[in-house]
């Protein structure tokens, strides 16, 4: 028997937060070892990737709330911008 749909959301929503609690957790975790000076080089990169995601969910959520607003007619500021992440080598 599959799954319902509202379930599949439900655990679709489950898992989308846990990775990005636990990503934040792990970014939390190598900026500290950055802060102690025992960072490595793939540290660094991985810090660094980590937090341009979380600056990309961050913009994203900030103009969701803001499409919703301006949906229900309030004056907000929007902006439609294609965002592209850096390789890190």
């Amino acid at each position: 028997m599959p799954i319902p749909l509202e379930l599949n959301n439900i655990v679709d929503n489950a898992l989308f937060y846990t990775i990005g609690k636990v990503a934040m957790e792990k970014l939390t975790s190598t900026l500290s070892k950055m802060q102690d000076d025992t960072a490595t080089a793939e540290d660094w990169r991985f810090a660094a990737l980590l937090g341009e995601i979380a600056a990309v969910a961050k913009n994203r959520l900030s103009a969701d709330a803001n499409e919703i607003e301006f949906s229900k007619g309030s004056q907000v500021w929007v902006e439609r911008t294609a965002v592209r992440l850096k390789t890190i080598r």
